[in-house]
């Protein structure tokens, strides 16, 4: 057996059981580790290595992270979410808007961004208004995973799936394959939130937040980066018609970069907010593409192919979901995205991979890195979600909403 391979099992198995004895591993940790090892072993060439890095991805990513950074610095994040809730007089209102709202901001700052800066945000209402804080953070789990679906830049596994299927306008194809079954998903979400805490039911909220800007002139700019990412995702899905014989897909990456620049070339804290953003999946990720391409090298999986390939989206859907568990979602789309592209995966099927990779997130905390998020920076508040807490709730929302996006993709 190839020796990238038997490198590859290692990594998911350490991602699977992230400890041995007394160590616990970072998933960025053991990808890292991967990618050395196939380097020093001759798996890959240096040069083929510097290659394998999607540049598209990490600029993407690099420029949200910035922005997210941004955001929660200036404190305008928590203003916005403070005058949201402002109005609700009952926690079931609450609920329904909390969810709403952290759902929308997933889909243009990546999930794993809004987990990052929702996760505090849960633990002040819950602990200033007398809402359930366990509630509150299944909430944001569900909310920032199903919300982060129907964009090619909610996730990193959606980016994956729009710079590596040649979509003209990733925004158009995920939002007329995906959008319709992520509202209902959603609107289900607060269903089952209330059916599972029906003591937290139109229950009157004790006080309201006074949540407000802690840096003003930080939040000028982040408002200015804000309105430059709406207008590049109008500007990106306006090209894509070719209007007066235009013909130029703006990139992806583009959007981030719009984003990030007023920040870094404006702000006094350009140092600061660049230091302290989440570096070390930037790592993760550099390390994913450079131990991928190795495997990719060997030509295995390339067999697996034509069954693979060939069937229905509700197969696509279900693999996804399961294997996603184990090994984690960006990792398993990193692998079979480009084997499927090159199989001939329909629009449909790309979209099967793209939802039922993310919401593989909704089944259980290791589905996706945006639960751990939350619940890693949640305990050092005080609070946590267990296993079965989660999955509690997380089994038969998982598989309503399963039901709902395989009957959609089937059939669109």
């Amino acid at each position: 057996m190839e020796l990238s391979l038997v490198i590859l099992a290692v990594v998911f198995i350490l991602i699977a059981v992230r400890q041995v004895g007394r160590f616990r591993f970072r998933i960025w940790q053991v990808m890292c580790a991967g990618a050395v090892a196939v380097l020093l072993t001759g798996q890959i060439s240096p040069d083929d290595a510097i290659h394998a890095v999607d540049i598209q991805v990490m600029v993407f990513l690099l420029g949200m992270f910035i922005l997210g950074e941004a955001l929660a610095e200036s404190g305008y994040l928590y203003s916005l979410a403070g005058s949201l809730v402002s109005g609700c007089r009952d926690s079931s209102r609450f609920i329904m808007v909390f969810i709403l709202s952290m759902a929308l901001l997933s889909a243009f700052l990546m999930n794993d961004t809004v987990a990052i800066i929702g996760t505090p945000l849960a633990l002040y209402f819950g602990r200033r208004m007398g809402i359930d804080i366990k509630m509150l953070l299944l909430s944001l789990c569900f909310a920032v995973t199903t919300g982060s679906v129907a964009s090619p830049i909610g996730n990193p596994q959606n980016l994956l799936v729009a710079t590596g299927s040649g979509f003209e306008s990733p925004f158009v194809t995920f939002f007329l394959y995906l959008a319709l079954p992520t509202v209902l998903s959603l609107i289900l979400l607060v269903v089952f939130i209330r059916a599972y805490y029906p003591a937290e039911h139109a229950r009157k909220i004790e006080a309201s937040p006074d949540l407000c800007v802690v840096d003003r002139d930080l939040t000028r700019i982040v408002k200015v980066s804000l309105l430059l990412v709406v207008v590049c995702i109008i500007l990106q899905i306006a090209l894509a018609s070719r209007p007066f014989g235009i013909e130029y897909t703006m990139p992806l990456s583009f959007i981030a970069v719009a984003g990030a620049a007023p920040i870094v070339l404006f702000s006094r804290k350009r140092v600061s907010l660049v230091r302290n953003i989440d570096w070390p999946t930037l790592v993760f990720f550099i390390s994913l593409f450079v131990l991928m391409a190795a495997v990719f090298s060997t030509g295995f999986f390339q067999q697996l192919v034509p069954s693979t390939a060939s069937s229905s989206v509700a197969v696509l859907y279900l693999t996804s979901l399961v294997i996603s568990q184990f090994i984690s979602n960006v990792p398993f789309v990193a692998l079979f995205n480009p084997l499927l592209v090159g199989a001939g995966m329909s629009a449909a099927e790309a979209m099967a991979l793209a939802a039922g990779s993310t919401l593989a997130g909704n089944l259980t905390i290791l589905g996706a890195a945006s639960n751990v998020i939350v619940i890693q920076n949640a305990e050092k508040q005080g609070e946590t979600l267990t296993f079965t807490e989660f999955i509690r709730l997380g089994v038969p929302f998982s598989t309503v909403t399963g039901i709902i996006f395989i009957a959609w993709l089937s059939f669109i």
